[in-house]
């Protein structure tokens, strides 16, 4: 069998088969609209790698607006967030999504408490961060994120579990970064003085020992990249798109 353009294969006899019928289904459940675009992009873009020009696996989203999982997260009602999560997961099942990802690591605290009831399996991107960070033999992450992230159980369980310390901003930039992500990022606006603003901050998670840094809202690659950074970058959006891509693509070509 051989490729042919666009992704299909080309059997003995000449025969195309489309290379849907060979990947699984992924589904999206987006929380922001910047980051889940991103992630979108990334499987898109870098599946035609893998699958061959203008061919990826199948693809769905489904989101319901950020303020409604805002309301449950500023109340600290981690569980009312897992339920929305949830009723995306339902949804995306319904429609024949055989793997899910959640482009937002904020939510993540929320799908840790409901993960075992999704119809479908997830992918989460903080163990996809930490084996990234474990393949590449980091041992102090610094995270950057929301407040809710940096401040919260997410990455410092997962990491902890892999045996990879970390390290947050200080109480002042924690601030400063979230209200850039919440302010500025999920409304697609970057701006110089925001950027610098980050920079410094990983900055400082170096001059702590941190020998990478992890941008952990999933709109943060959209302003920092690796050449901002004094340090190695991981970029937990694309992470968890090539993730996606990694188990929706497996066996294909073999």
């Amino acid at each position: 069998m051989t490729k042919a353009p666009g992704g299909s294969q080309v059997d003995e006899a000449g025969a195309r088969t489309d290379t849907r019928v060979m990947t699984k289904h992924i589904g999206i459940v987006a929380v922001s609209g910047e980051g889940a675009a991103l992630c979108y992009r990334t499987i898109v873009t870098e599946g035609a790698e893998i699958l061959g020009r203008h061919a990826h696996p199948e693809v769905s989203m489904h989101t319901v607006p950020l303020s409604a999982y805002m309301r449950p997260i500023e109340a600290d009602r981690w569980e009312e967030a897992g339920e929305l999560l949830l009723a995306s997961a339902r949804k995306l099942a319904a429609i024949g999504a055989e793997i899910l990802i959640c482009p937002d690591n904020t939510a993540h605290q929320a799908l840790d408490l409901v993960r075992e009831n999704s119809p479908v399996p997830w992918l989460h991107i903080a163990e996809e961060v930490g084996a990234v960070a474990t393949a590449r033999g980091f041992r102090r992450l610094g995270i950057t994120g929301t407040r809710y992230l940096m401040e919260g159980p997410v990455y410092r369980q997962k990491l902890a579990a892999r045996g990879i310390e970390s390290a947050i901003p200080d109480a002042e930039e924690r601030f400063g970064i979230n209200t850039v992500i919440f302010d500025e990022l999920v409304n697609g606006l970057l701006t110089e003085p925001s950027r610098e603003y980050v920079r410094r901050a990983i900055r400082g998670l170096a001059e702590r020992g941190c020998d990478a840094v992890v941008l952990g809202c999933t709109e943060l690659p959209l302003l920092i990249s690796q050449e901002d950074s004094p340090i190695p970058v991981i970029d937990s959006t694309r992470t968890l798109a090539r993730a996606a891509l990694r188990e929706a693509t497996l066996g294909v070509g073999g």
